[in-house]
């Protein structure tokens, strides 16, 4: 993908922006619900979100298995969340952003991602070859589309109210059964 190349994806959800925003904010948690993603952790002091604090992330692709440290661009609570993930030298590669609106019912979330420098040729040839995939635009939106689903499926069976956190949930193997072979 080039510099500039962007997607997006929404989700009504039916709590509210606050609530929604703390589950996607705690990255803590991102493995429950990517399907990429498989755990991350705060790193260098930061405790939770804050412009400028780092997390590790640890991803699964197929057979392919890569870490990153992003860095938080964005933590608005109820309004929105951001960060950018680097490449291996450590140069920003991908702004990732979720948007929280309030709706008379609900949420709407909007998941987004933008090219922030051109993929690497050696980045394009893992995806293909190591990842097995063809088309990265098109898998990021069903990872998106898949993502925000699962958060729905927690918030709606959370009952979120503030007070109490929601429970685990089984979305990230209900994903990975159904991802379809590459």
């Amino acid at each position: 993908m080039k510099r500039g190349t962007t997607s997006a994806v929404r989700n009504l959800i039916d709590a509210a922006p606050e609530a929604i925003y703390d589950l996607v904010a705690d990255v803590t948690r991102m493995g429950e619900w990517s399907p990429e993603c498989v755990s991350c952790e705060w790193i260098d002091g930061a405790t939770g979100p804050a412009v400028g604090a780092r997390f590790r992330g640890r991803n699964r692709h197929g057979l392919a298995r890569w870490s990153n440290k992003p860095r938080v661009v964005a933590a608005d609570r109820g309004r929105e969340f951001g960060f950018v993930a680097v490449d291996p030298v450590g140069r920003d590669m991908t702004r990732w952003t979720y948007r929280f609106e309030p709706t008379p019912t609900g949420t709407e979330v909007r998941e987004s991602f933008e090219m922030v420098r051109n993929i690497p040729l050696y980045i394009r040839l893992f995806d293909r070859w190591i990842m097995g995939v063809k088309d990265r635009r098109a898998d990021l939106e069903a990872n998106m589309r898949r993502t925000l689903a699962c958060i729905k499926t927690v918030a709606d069976n959370a009952h979120l109210d503030h007070t109490e956190a929601p429970s685990p949930t089984i979305c990230k193997t209900k994903w990975i059964m159904k991802r379809p072979a590459p």
